[in-house]
């Protein structure tokens, strides 16, 4: 099927997840828990000299820009070798701000180690062949992020088969393929944590947005039945839901006539996964939002 000449370009990072006239969040259809101007406070302030990730290694994939990029270097700066994988490098670059070098260079001016892996999380080879260097250069794998997807925003019957499939390959056979190439050396060293990232839009219908909710309500229930499975390993699975507006650097980028003034830093998500990996391993199965993790901090 073909949506006609007007037919929406596909978005090729996590956060261009709507591309229409009305912006998630805005206009009526605010996600629940924002709370504009809350702030979040550092999980572990860099001034206190607290590294509660110190020598381990986390692989986030899409991680060349927006949340994905601030995962990377929010983990560096807690003292974690990161390795850093998208498609867009410098060598084949996106129309969108950044690229895994870029990132990369940023985790190495925290004093970390950092790995660039130009990656395509839907094909099985890259993923294995991602695994391999991670191993070869790290000999470990701690934490992995599997914050990579795309959306295509588009009524559901004007969305080409292609597509629907495209959306679904990155945004949940992504993570599975991630998943199972990380797990052996999880499972060998005694242990891991799996951090998905989802969104509020996994429990609330938008129109055009069929294909994206889907696959995130997909990666929950994975990460909940992962959990089940893996906790005899010690292998902990959670998923950060984002459920505020946040201006990613792709944002910022397709839309220059709004306002983000009010809108979160990618950094906000990027504290909340750090909370996410620094909690005992017998935390697992949940599915948080960013508001929740607020709270939790708030409470002690």
């Amino acid at each position: 099927m073909s949506s006609g000449p007007r037919r929406r370009r596909v978005v090729q990072s996590r956060e261009m997840r709507v591309q229409a006239p009305q912006v998630w969040g805005l206009g009526g259809s605010e996600p629940r828990g924002l709370d504009p101007g809350a702030g979040m406070p550092h999980v572990f302030p860099m001034t206190s000299g607290a590294l509660p990730l110190r020598d381990q290694v986390a692989v986030v994939t899409g991680a060349s820009r927006g949340i994905g990029r601030a995962i990377a270097v929010e983990f560096a700066g807690a003292g974690a070798d990161v390795v850093v994988t998208a498609r867009t490098t410098e060598s084949a670059p996106s129309k969108l701000p950044g690229t895994i070098e870029e990132t990369a260079r940023q985790v190495q001016a925290l004093g970390r180690r950092a790995l660039a892996i130009p990656t395509d999380v839907t094909d099985e080879a890259q993923v294995d062949e991602m695994a391999r260097r991670t191993l070869e250069e790290f000999g470990r794998i701690d934490i992995l992020v599997n914050n990579a997807g795309i959306s295509f925003p588009a009524p559901f019957h004007q969305t080409p088969r292609k597509r629907w499939d495209l959306v679904l390959n990155v945004n949940l056979r992504g993570p599975v393929l991630c998943t199972q190439a990380s797990l052996p050396r999880m499972t060998e060293q005694g242990g891991g944590r799996i951090i998905n990232i989802s969104s509020y839009l996994a429990e609330v219908l938008m129109p055009g947005m069929l294909s994206y909710s889907v696959s995130k309500i997909a990666l929950e229930r994975l990460t909940q039945g992962l959990a089940a499975e893996l906790q005899q390993y010690r292998i902990a699975v959670n998923a950060l839901r984002i459920e505020l507006n946040i201006a990613t650097e792709g944002w910022v980028f397709r839309n220059p006539e709004i306002d983000f003034s009010t809108w979160e830093k990618p950094e906000a998500a990027a504290q909340a996964a750090l909370w996410l990996a620094t909690r005992d391993l017998s935390y697992s199965g949940k599915v948080v939002t960013i508001a929740e993790v607020r709270q939790a901090m708030a409470a002690g």
